[in-house]
């Protein structure tokens, strides 16, 4: 068959034999460079003991480790590559303390790995686990981080890692704690941001906790015993639609909100137990200095013991019901003083002019409160028995501490509606029922100033559907730049409250006050602001 050319010749006959030369030399030298850093890490790793294989998009452990001596390896890093299980020849490093595997594609955890029995660091964290056996509880772990799985609990075994400080399961799906998380008494760092939790277990009170951070969670309740947490420094809780402490309560900060736990844990005690205790201390006490100095006899035979008084020995007080009764009002400040005087009335019926010692009566028609005779002769005392009081019975009047606290509290309510019929009838708002915290982030105030003197605050930070609530920061922006326009517009710097008053809601009767102020002052002076 005729052809009307010369026949097509391949490829490799086309391109000369110098050429062919050079393109595989510059082929094999495109792979030189991996082979050999590869090489040049195993190497590293057989001398120094810490192995290297970060971001080399491995998707098994290299063969030509073989080759090399790795059983002293203590540190492993296989990070940023595509790993898909935990290879079986870093099981087999005995030796390993750390092993990070952050970043692959590893789906779950073999037993063989408990073979790792000097591992006390492992961050298995940006997989694609679901599960997290129980046998990574059979290793001697001091930091654990299994962050950014998808974990949807933790096994009920975590309990067994004693040694454990850290541990970071953040960015998972765990809807409860283990219930025995409470005995790991050595942790120390804490992270369950951004799971599903809803409760928080009361056991996590007993730990050593430094930082605990459950933001991003659905926890609607801070149990009150979290109080207890006194080594914990750092507390992250944002996001979470909490109830207990509220909102306004919570971004104050931990001070804020141990002091709120702490309320709440006094709240649920049972008052009348503890408006009692100090009084039977002052009569144990009372009882303890004078047992054995022979109070009520000139003999050893008519010492009085110390036992619990019957219905016939007990004695009649001639104290009126009425300074009882006022004294369970009082406050909590002036509880226990009170008590401690209501205790000597107590034991202390008559007494002498203020110039002597407090005298009891020689005589006793029965004997004294929690004391009891052995023979059936009335008692008498010595001629000074001295008890100790913080103040003197007759300076003490619980009518009059009760009406002083009265009133001023009245006078306390008349000011918070008197500022917030003056802020309300300025600005044509209705305020919310909580005063103190519609007034905390300072907008309202800024607003009130404006409408005294246009552009008197000239930048107010607003919350924006988006962020509902303002920071901290722009919070105290705007009061300060209120407290700025009062004192412009002539408000005395001694009717000037601080940014705390209102920025902590813990002055809002000195709010009153330079509300006010700056209302009488606009109003003297009505020509400056037209």
């Amino acid at each position: 068959m005729a052809t009307l050319g010369p026949e097509p010749r391949p490829l490799s006959q086309l391109v000369s034999a110098p050429t062919q030369a050079n393109l595989g030399a510059l082929g094999s030298h495109r792979n030189l460079p991996l082979n050999r850093a590869l090489e040049r890490a195993l190497e590293e790793a057989a001398d120094s003991g810490f192995l290297n294989l970060s971001t080399r998009k491995l998707k098994e452990f290299p063969r030509t480790a073989s080759n090399y001596d790795l059983t002293d390896t203590v540190e492993a890093d296989l990070s940023k590559n595509r790993l898909t299980d935990i290879p079986p020849e870093v099981v087999h490093l005995v030796s390993l303390e750390t092993l990070n595997l952050y970043h692959n594609c590893i789906k779950s955890i073999p037993d063989t790995i408990i073979s790792l029995q000097s591992l006390t660091s492992l961050n298995i964290s940006r997989n694609q686990l679901s599960v997290l056996p129980a046998c990574v509880c059979g290793l001697p772990l001091r930091v654990l981080n299994a962050s950014n799985n998808k974990l949807n609990s933790l096994p009920e075994r975590i309990s067994q890692l004693t040694n454990l400080m850290e541990l970071d399961v953040s960015c998972n799906e765990v809807t409860t704690l283990p219930c025995h998380i409470g005995r790991l008494k050595g942790l120390r760092e804490l992270n369950v941001r951004r799971n599903l939790l809803c409760v928080l277990p009361e056991d996590l009170a007993e730990l050593p906790l430094v930082k605990f951070d459950f933001s991003c969670n659905k926890v609607s309740t801070i149990p009150v015993c979290y109080r207890k947490m006194t080594q914990l420094q750092s507390l992250q809780l944002d996001n979470n639609p909490l109830q207990s402490p509220p909102a306004q309560i919570c971004i104050k900060g931990k001070v804020h909100i141990f002091k709120y736990l702490t309320m709440e844990a006094c709240r649920s005690d049972k008052m009348a137990d503890t408006l009692y205790l100090p009084v039977t201390d002052h009569i144990d006490q009372h009882k303890k200095l004078d047992s054995d100095s022979g109070v009520g006899s000139d003999n050893g035979d008519k010492r009085l013991s110390a036992t619990e008084p019957s219905d016939e020995d007990s004695l009649s007080l001639n104290v009126p019901m009425s300074n009882i009764t006022e004294e369970d009002g009082l406050s909590k400040d002036d509880s226990c003083e009170h008590i401690s005087t209501l205790a000597v009335r107590l034991c202390v019926p008559t007494f002498q002019n203020e110039a002597q010692s407090p005298v009891l009566s020689p005589v006793f028609s029965s004997p004294p409160f929690g004391l009891k005779p052995r023979s059936g002769e009335p008692i008498t005392a010595p001629s000074a028995v001295f008890l100790r009081s913080h103040k003197n019975v007759d300076s003490v009047d619980p009518q009059f501490t009760m009406r002083r606290k009265m009133e001023q509290l009245r006078e306390e309510l008349e000011l918070m509606e008197q500022l917030r019929e003056s802020i309300e009838s300025r600005l044509k708002v209705p305020l919310p029922e909580d005063l103190g915290s519609s007034l905390m982030d300072g907008v309202v105030l800024c607003h009130l100033a404006n409408h005294i003197r246009p552009r008197s605050v000239a930048s107010i930070h607003v919350p924006s559907p988006a962020v509902p609530k303002l920071s901290m920061a722009k919070c105290r922006r705007n009061v300060e730049n209120f407290l700025d326009a009062c004192k412009k517009m002539g408000v005395p710097e001694e009717k000037l409250c601080l940014p705390h008053h209102i920025l902590e809601e813990k002055g809002l009767v000195k709010v009153s006050v330079t509300v006010q102020a700056l209302l009488d002052e606009t109003s003297t002076k009505p020509n400056l602001f037209t």
